[in-house]
């Protein structure tokens, strides 16, 4: 049984693309700028914030941080990205989730420039990745489990993959990818009927349920690919995926654990989309 290790993997990436960006500053004098937006003093959301910020540090790219009152107007909001919109400087666009009450998400991922989200959020990006187009940015959590998959040399192509989790974050841009990829996919939810079943015929189960221990040992086959998309945080305050590990690591080829799966590959993702941002910009993206 392998450890799809999410940590190291994403720490591979970071490498890879601070060599790029090494490369990018000494040819054009410039490198890729990210904006980072928080509303309100969400702790979760702080910790996601500042460990953007870091990964930028760390590979090199310039980074700039917002944090607004939990009160401000949408109009303030609109009014930051639209000029985040307009600044050269700014290859990329996140605002963190979740947003509070008063503000409409979907209008404020859609004020996003489609050329600055990084996030991979607009309706726009994800109708081009369901579309099979590569020339896109590709939803930052999806495109990590795709990588990691590829990375670990698992067969795609032929494979009958089951996604547990309907989200237009994970779920659906996931299959999409998958389907692009020419695997079979079945995508189950809350109202899949004997979804036990249908999750034993995988080779590839990817939970994105959000409830821990979702994933049983008595529905995984023998030999499958598993990966928990799932953060939980547990009585004891560990954090848990959505799968039961030490059940299911027992009949799995290969699993990603929680923490140190999927979670570090999303905002090395995040740094690639923003580099790929500057390189269109800048007419450099010779390979999408």
């Amino acid at each position: 049984m392998t450890i799809i290790d999410g940590k190291q993997t994403s720490l591979d990436i970071r490498d890879e693309i601070k060599k790029e960006i090494d490369d990018l500053r000494e040819g054009t004098g410039r490198v890729p700028g990210l904006a980072v937006v928080q509303v309100g003093e969400n702790p979760a959301s702080r910790v996601y914030v500042n460990s953007k910020v870091r990964t930028c540090e760390a590979v090199g790219m310039h980074s700039e941080k917002y944090l607004l009152a939990k009160d401000v107007s949408q109009d303030e909001l609109v009014e930051l990205i639209e000029k985040l919109n307009r600044d050269e400087k700014i290859n990329g666009i996140l605002v963190q989730l979740p947003l509070p009450k008063h503000i409409d998400e979907e209008l404020i991922t859609e004020t996003i420039s489609s050329e600055k989200d990084v996030d991979g959020f607009k309706a726009e990006n994800l109708g081009r990745i369901l579309m099979g187009e590569e020339d896109c940015f590709k939803s930052c959590t999806p495109y990590g489990i795709i990588e990691l998959l590829k990375r670990y040399n698992v067969e795609l192509s032929g494979a009958d993959a089951v996604v547990i989790g309907r989200s237009n974050i994970v779920g659906k841009p996931l299959a999409a990818l998958l389907i692009n990829e020419s695997a079979t996919v079945t995508v189950c939810h809350s109202r899949t009927k004997e979804l036990a079943e249908k999750v034993k015929q995988a080779d590839i189960v990817i939970a994105a349920v959000g409830i821990k221990g979702f994933v049983t040992a008595d529905m995984v086959k023998e030999g499958a690919v598993v990966i928990d998309v799932g953060i939980n945080r547990g009585e004891d305050g560990k954090l848990y995926g959505d799968v039961e590990f030490d059940g299911v690591s027992k009949k799995a080829k290969a699993i990603t654990p929680v923490p140190g799966g999927v979670g570090p590959m999303t905002i090395a993702m995040l740094m690639k989309n923003t580099l790929k941002s500057f390189k269109k910009y800048q007419n450099l993206d010779k390979k999408n």
